[in-house]
C-alpha cells in the first residue's frame, strides 16, 4: 500500500481528518526530526507526519533538523513527501491566501546541512540533479485537484529560501524579484534537496501570506499578519491535500 509523508501539517494531525492515529518517537543517523511521527490514514492511505516547526512552532527554520526530517520518512518507507509552506508573495498577481504549486526553488541559505553525503566514498561521488526539483506526477495531482475545487491557485511558481528567522531588507526583496523568485519563505529548499537525494517524489503547496516588502502601499510584513492569513486560508491547504491524496496510487 502507498505510504504518503506529509511535511508541514497544520491542522492535518485533526483526528477528525487523520484516522487511527499513532505517535511514533523515532531517531535517525542525523537526530531526532522536529517532532514524534504521527502516522495514520487518510482517505485509507497510510500517511506519516512531522511538524516541521515542532507541535507549538518552537523550532526556527535554520534550527530545523531538515535531515532527520526526511530521513525519518525514508526509514518508514514512504513513497512520496507532500509539503506545505507559508510563503511570502513577491508578485501582484499572487495574492493573499493563494496557493502555489511550486516548480522551481533557489537556495539562499548559508548555515544549514543541505546534503546527507559528508564525504564520498573513493570513487563514488554523488552529484543529485536538481533541474526539475518537484515531482510533476505529484503536481499534476495537486493541480487537477485544485482545478476540480475550484481553489485560487498559481500551476507554478519558484520560491527563494533564505536563513531567516529575521524577515527581507527592502533591497533583498526587491533583488529577489529581479532574479525571478515568485514567492519567498524559510525552509523548503533543504527539504526539497534532501527528498532528492534519497529519490522520494516530493511536490510543496505554499500559500501566500504577505507581499514581503517590495510593496509600496503594503505595511512590511509581520508574524501577526502571517498567522491571520494561514489561519484564515488553511482549511483551503488542508482540503487540497486530502483530496489530492485520493489520488495518489
Amino acid at each position: 500500500m502507498v505510504k504518503i509523508g506529509i511535511i508541514g501539517g497544520s491542522g492535518l494531525d485533526n483526528p477528525d481528518i487523520l484516522k487511527e492515529v499513532r505517535e511514533e518517537m523515532v531517531d535517525t543517523p542525523y537526530g531526532k526530526p522536529s517532532s514524534p511521527l504521527k502516522v495514520g490514514a487518510i482517505h485509507n492511505k497510510e500517511v506519516v507526519l512531522i511538524a516541521r516547526h515542532g507541535h507549538n512552532h518552537t523550532i526556527p527554520p535554520t534550527q530545523v533538523n531538515y535531515r532527520a526530517n526526511i530521513w525519518a520518512l525514508k526509514d518508514q518507507e514512504c513513497d512520496y513527501i507532500l509539503a506545505t509552506t507559508a510563503c511570502g508573495s513577491l508578485r501582484l498577481e499572487i495574492e493573499r491566501g493563494d496557493l502555489v504549486i511550486l516548480d522551481q526553488f533557489i537556495d539562499f541559505t548559508r548555515l544549514r546541512k543541505i546534503s546527507f553525503f559528508e564525504e564520498f566514498p573513493p570513487g563514488a561521488a554523488k552529484h543529485t540533479a536538481m533541474a526539475y526539483p518537484y515531482s510533476e506526477e505529484l503536481r499534476k495531482i495537486l493541480i487537477d485537484t485544485a482545478e476540480e475545487l475550484n481553489l485560487k491557485y498559481h500551476k507554478k511558481g519558484t520560491v527563494i529560501t533564505i536563513e531567516g528567522p529575521r524577515f527581507s531588507t527592502r533591497a533583498e526583496s526587491e533583488m529577489f524579484r529581479i532574479w525571478g523568485a515568485d514567492v519567498i519563505n524559510m525552509s523548503i529548499a533543504p527539504e526539497t534537496i534532501l527528498a532528492n537525494e534519497v529519490a522520494i517524489p516530493y511536490a510543496a503547496v505554499a500559500m501566500s501570506t504577505d507581499y514581503d516588502c517590495w510593496k509600496d502601499d503594503e505595511v512590511p510584513v509581520t508574524w501577526d499578519e502571517i498567522l491571520h492569513i494561514f489561519n484564515k486560508n488553511v482549511n483551503n491547504v488542508i482540503t487540497l491535500l486530502t483530496n489530492a491524496i485520493k489520488k495518489i496510487n
